[in-house]
Formats: structure tokens, sequence, C-alpha cells
């Protein structure tokens, strides 16, 4: 199975696998320094011809925070594709888009079969969900917020308990095999940044971990990958809006 991964910037990705596109988080929908040789995708944008070869697209959103969640991704369906969109249920989208029959909302802990999909969720360490998503022959994990957040500012025990809700949530997944994992690497935690996927990979060990949830602060990406160089899992270097990373199985 192939499959083309975008990373449209900060926690939003795409990943394209035949005539099936996945999106997660979507929010940041202009970007000036696109360039007319790229497709939209690899400008980080969800644009009309994103769908010119697309027969179902099925759009996540983990939580409510504006970094994750912009109400633009009910205009897709004016594009000619069909779309599913499972979001988190504290999203609370408005009363519009709330009455869709191809609107999902799901609480942590369940499970959503739809088309040759099996989804799960699992809770976050902030608000929201993290999704797992598996196909047939391939599996997808977004974390959305789930990250191990010490902040010098939290006290020790505080700390502790962010780190014990991350690893409970981490233990939930062990029964899997994860092949593209998708989680915060956040530069704000300063030396603490590379907690979560450190642990995730030790843990999980999915083939390609792609950092998420640093903006425009590509270098930590790299950084991530020199310190994870001893691991089995592939961890993608960040070096742009858009990249495009190819992944065989």
């Amino acid at each position: 199975m192939q499959a083309e991964i975008y990373h449209l910037f900060h926690s939003s990705v795409a990943i394209k696998i035949a005539k099936s596109l996945f999106i997660f988080d979507y929010f940041k929908d202009q970007f000036a320094e696109t360039s007319a040789a790229k497709s939209a995708l690899e400008n980080g944008l969800i644009r009309e011809t994103t769908f010119s070869e697309v027969e179902k697209a099925y759009v996540f959103v983990s939580h409510s925070h504006h970094d994750h969640y912009n109400p633009v991704i009910f205009d897709w369906e004016d594009y000619d594709v069909e779309i599913e969109y499972i979001m988190a249920a504290e999203v609370n989208p408005a009363a519009e888009y709330r009455a869709k029959a191809n609107l999902y909302l799901m609480e942590k802990d369940n499970e959503l079969e739809l088309d040759n999909l099996k989804i799960n969720t699992y809770g976050s360490t902030d608000k929201g969900v993290s999704f797992l998503v598996n196909l047939p022959e391939l599996s997808i994990f977004h974390a959305g917020d789930l990250n191990w957040w010490k902040w010098k500012r939290f006290s020790e025990k505080v700390q502790e308990k962010e780190e014990r809700d991350y690893k409970k949530e981490i233990k939930k997944l062990l029964k899997h095999k994860i092949d593209l994992a998708f989680v915060p690497v956040d530069p704000r935690l300063e030396e603490y940044y590379y907690l979560a996927g450190e642990y995730f990979i030790d843990q999980l060990k999915p083939a390609v971990f792609v950092p998420i949830h640093f903006a425009d602060n590509y270098d930590i990406s790299k950084f991530f990958a020199e310190k994870m160089a001893q691991a089995k899992t592939k961890v993608a270097v960040i070096n742009e809006r858009g990249q495009k990373i190819n992944f065989n199985k």
C-alpha cells in the first residue's frame, strides 16, 4: 500500500491513499508564500483541485482549539467529492453543521465503523480526543493535543499528573500496530519537547513518526529526529509547509 503524507501546518496533515483522502485538524487556510509550481497540498492548503482525483474524503477534528479547527472545512462540500466529518463531541459545531448526516461526533474511548474504516478515539491531555484509524492494510494515529505537557511553570505534583495521564492513554494503544503516527513535538516545552514522542516510539514503535504541533519552528523536527536516530521508527524531518512524505507498506 502506498500513502502520500502532506504536513500542511502545525498539527494539520493530509494522507492520500488511492482515491481516499484523510485530513486531520485543518485550520490555517491562508499562506502568503504559495508557489504556482506546487499543488495546493504541497502549499499546505486544501482547495477544490485537492479533490480532483479523490472519490472520498474523511475529515477529522480532534478538538475545538483554534489551531485545530476551522469551520471552513464544511465549505469543501461545495466541491465534487463525498465527505465524512469525524470530530470530537467537544468541538460542538454550529447548529447548521450538527444536523448533517455525514457528521459523526465522538467522545473518547468510542468506536465507529465507517465504510472500510475502524475509527477509535482515545483521550487527550488537553481538550477533545485522539484518533486511531484502521484501514484494511494501514493504521493512522493522530494525537491532537494528547501530549506529555511538562511545563516548567507547573508544580512537581502537576507535572507528575501530566506524565501519568499521558502514559495512561498510550497504554491503551499497546495492542495496536501503528504505521503512521502524528504526535506533538512542541518547542514551547523547551528541553522537555521530546518526552511525548520518545515515549510513544519506545512503547508503540510505529513505522513512521511525523512530528506535529510546532507551528513554523521546523528545526525542532530535525532535533527530534537526531535524538531518535537509534530507533527503528523512521522520524520525518519537516522543513517546510506542505512537505510531502511517501510511505510504502
